[in-house]
């Protein structure tokens, strides 16, 4: 555990130091946060969330880059120092294979999203090229999704979910299906709660942190030693994100965090402990979801507004209140999530 640690803290200082120089890199590419009038996925404008987010058009987007590039560069130094000096690298999988796995899903949905984040700076000019269209968007998840979900079962043999206190469920081949919805799920419900300063990336921490311990607890090495790395970046990045932001994660960060949240619960067997300790994001998708099918084909609205965290700006709540209530929700579910976890 020190040396985990250890690892966190170089990781952290590593990614405050270049995180100034970064920023100051995005201002002079142009890579900032327009000023346009947001439509949501079926083209209806969306005058609330815009009258909320006017103030935040000029800041650089693309924050989730630095550590998209940092943390696998700091994880391979780390396992080969770790191979050098003879340290064991015990796994509870094939290491080659789970380091392909989690690497795969961090790099290739960040690049998804870094081309979504670079459409929408750059080629606002035409309607047609405001970001990919969702329908495109979620066909290139669930491609990248599948993919990892078909290694889970073919590479690492997981075909099991484990409901706590109902029985083990062998699901066979279906197994890659729910593994692919579970990862498109929470990389969406991460992109959507990522609406507000220091949200998504602090309720990330908190899950963080709580699967840093179950993979501690099972002595998965490498697994732990992502988990700290990412820590120690997500820290730096967080520093710089708080109200009032200087820099946001873009659909980069968001993405690839989401979607790595959720291999690593997969990965872990703790699917309920995921959807637990993951709770702000699985409500905060729910409700906005609920609000798009409501106005697409009911044309009426369940909500005044969505996701959750708007509505209680509508509500009068200050932007940093919303985001601390919410760090302080997500801690009770984590706590509770470790303890269904420890259950098991």
């Amino acid at each position: 555990m020190a040396l985990l640690l250890g690892l966190l803290l170089f990781s952290f200082f590593v990614n405050a130091v270049l995180f100034v120089p970064f920023i100051n890199l995005l201002y002079r590419l142009r890579f900032q946060r327009q000023q346009q009038s947001t439509r949501d996925a079926f083209g209806i404008l969306t005058p609330i969330f815009n009258k909320f987010h006017a103030s935040k058009a000029g800041t650089p987007v693309g924050g989730g880059l630095l550590p998209l590039i940092l943390t696998p560069i700091l994880f391979f130094v780390s396992i080969l120092i770790m191979h050098y000096f003879w340290l064991p690298i015990t796994s509870a999988y094939p290491l080659g294979d789970e380091i392909k796995i989690l690497l795969f899903t961090f790099l290739s949905f960040g690049f998804l999203g870094l081309f979504d984040d670079v459409k929408k700076t750059f080629l606002l000019g035409s309607e047609k090229f405001f970001g990919l269209r969702l329908r495109h968007k979620l066909i290139l998840e669930l491609i990248l999704a599948g993919i990892v979900s078909f290694w889970l079962f073919s590479d690492l043999k997981i075909n099991i979910v484990h409901i706590t206190n109902v029985g083990i469920l062998n699901l066979s081949w279906v197994y890659i299906f729910f593994a692919a919805f579970v990862i498109v799920a929470f990389a969406n419900a991460f992109n959507i709660t990522d609406g507000l300063d220091g949200l998504g990336s602090g309720l990330l921490l908190i899950c963080l942190m709580s699967f840093w311990v179950i993979s501690s607890g099972i002595l998965d090495v490498p697994l732990s030693t992502f988990i700290a790395l990412w820590i120690g970046s997500l820290l730096a990045f967080l520093y710089f994100n708080i109200h009032p932001a200087r820099i946001f994660l873009g659909d980069s960060g968001a993405l690839a965090f989401g979607a790595t949240l959720a291999v690593i619960g997969l990965l872990l067997g703790k699917e309920l402990a995921l959807i637990i300790i993951g709770g702000i994001f699985v409500v905060e998708a729910a409700s906005s979801l609920l609000q798009l099918l409501s106005k697409k084909f009911l044309n009426t609205k369940i909500f005044k507004v969505a996701p959750l965290h708007l509505w209680f700006q509508v509500k009068g709540w200050e932007e940093s209140t919303v985001v601390m209530r919410f760090w302080l929700a997500g801690t009770i579910l984590a706590v509770f999530g470790l303890f269904l976890a420890a259950m098991t």
